[in-house]
Formats: C-alpha cells, sequence, structure tokens
C-alpha cells in the first residue's frame, strides 16, 4: 500500500489502559475525536460492538468509511472481545501493537517482547515528533517515565504507583483521611486535611517528576526533550519545576504511526 494512500485513510485507533478505554478515528493525520469508557474486564464482543456503534453515531462517524484499525492494550481480556467487536461492526482485521510488528523502534530493555503497547506507542510517537533524545512522562494508572535515546532506540525507564493510586492508598490506608478530589490550586503547605492530603499528593508527584527529569538527563545529555501525556498530566504539570510540552494525544498519535509503518509493508 502506498505511502500516498495511507494518508487517506481513516483509522479507528483504540488504547486500552487499566483504568480507561480511549476511541479515537483518524481521517489521515488528523484524530476526529477521543472518546473515553472504563475498562471493564467483564464486557463482552457484542457489547464493545454497540459501544462502538453508538460512539461512531454520537460523533458523526460513517463506519462504512472506515479503512482501517488498530488496538493497543495493556489489559489482555478486554483486547481478545474488542478484536472480535471490531471484526463483527467493521470486517476489518485490527493490527494489535505486540510483540513481531514494526514499530520503527531498536527496543534496548532485557526482553523486547514484553515493553508495553501503550510505551511502545509513546515511544513510536516520541521518536518521530519530537527532538531527540526524548523523556516520555505518561500518567496514566501508574506513572511511568521512559527514554528514547538519541539514535532513537527506546532504552528503558521506571514505573511508580499514578497519582490515583497513591490517592486510594492514602484514604485506604487510614481510619481518618477521606478520599478527595485533585481539582482546585493547592498551597505546598496545608492548613486542614484535606489541603495536606492534595498537597502532598500534587506536590509529592511533581517532586518526584522533576527528579527523574534531572536524572533521565544526567544520562541523556541536557539537551533532551520532554513530553508528557496520560490522564493527569494536565494537573500536575503546573506543579512542576520542569516546563516541558504536553501532548494529550501521544499514545493515539504512536498509534497511528505504528499502523502506518505495517501497511506500508
Amino acid at each position: 500500500m502506498a505511502a500516498a494512500t495511507l494518508k487517506d485513510m481513516m483509522i479507528l485507533a483504540v488504547d486500552v489502559g487499566n483504568t480507561n478505554i480511549v476511541f479515537g478515528v483518524f481521517d489521515g493525520e488528523k484524530l476526529l475525536f477521543e472518546s473515553r469508557a472504563d475498562t471493564n474486564r467483564h464486557r463482552m464482543a457484542d457489547q464493545y460492538s454497540v459501544m462502538m456503534e453508538q460512539i461512531f453515531y454520537l460523533y458523526e462517524i460513517d463506519k462504512k468509511k472506515i479503512d482501517g484499525a488498530v488496538i493497543s492494550s495493556v489489559v489482555a481480556p478486554v483486547s481478545d472481545q474488542l478484536k472480535i467487536a471490531v471484526q463483527r461492526l467493521l470486517g476489518i482485521t485490527p493490527l494489535m501493537v505486540g510483540a513481531g510488528i514494526k514499530t520503527g523502534l531498536n527496543i534496548l530493555i532485557d526482553d523486547p517482547s514484553s515493553l508495553g503497547a501503550d510505551l511502545a506507542c509513546g515511544a513510536a510517537a516520541a521518536k518521530e515528533l519530537y527532538p531527540l533524545p526524548c523523556i516520555v512522562i505518561d500518567l496514566g494508572t501508574a506513572t511511568k517515565v521512559y527514554a528514547v535515546d538519541k539514535n532513537g532506540a527506546m532504552i528503558g525507564g521506571i514505573i511508580a504507583p499514578g497519582v490515583k493510586i497513591s490517592l486510594e492508598a492514602l484514604a485506604g490506608g487510614t481510619a481518618s483521611l477521606p478520599m478527595i478530589s485533585l481539582e482546585g490550586k493547592t498551597e505546598v503547605i496545608g492548613k486542614n486535611t484535606v489541603d495536606c492530603m492534595r498537597s502532598g499528593v500534587l506536590y509529592g508527584h511533581a517532586g518526584m517528576l522533576d527528579s527523574f527529569i534531572d536524572r533521565f538527563k544526567e544520562k541523556l545529555g541536557e539537551n533532551a526533550s520532554v513530553v508528557g501525556t496520560g490522564g493527569f498530566i494536565s494537573v500536575l504539570k503546573d506543579y512542576c519545576r520542569h516546563d516541558f510540552a504536553v501532548d494529550p494525544q501521544l499514545v493515539m498519535e504512536g498509534m497511528r504511526i505504528i499502523y502506518n509503518k505495517n501497511k506500508k509493508s
């Protein structure tokens, strides 16, 4: 398939995380919409088919115009059902991001086949869209920071408890601390229980990110670019001392890039 043809294709992209599933449709390089649903390991293929049919209707997408599909998933039971759902609804076998497909990356970790699909997509997008070397921050259910070196190789990273997990552990592991929202600006020195908890989670997580950026730059070079993505990045960025780009669609863009690399071949 020629590259020129790929630019005109309409592609369904589905990113399955531990907390949310993100559905999107690309028209060439333009992402037409994003829609989120909770990750439910018990939904069956037909339920996902109905869900996608409703999403297409909501965003005025003609499913007959969708030429291809790609799924990135870290939840195997969900990806299996989604693959069947896409086949039934669209008559298309989706590309599953995983071992054995072309990513454009040299994956320099102990076991390249163990690299999470979301990390592969984020690294592929960082390589194509941002100056190298590049540090990627992904704030989802878990906090992930990983590195793409100056040669475009994914060389590894860190995984830490995410913002939501930290909040749940704080509230669930104590007798008197409540579950709280992170909304609203918070001073570092809180004056009540809720503000103290919010400050601890936000400034604590921001300080961790700043430290990782400093330490990664010691390895990669001070000129390393930094890009942040994931559900909590817009909240945390204002609390970090480092300035960096924010790209909420980084993983989705990586899915598009990986799909195109595989279809070209």
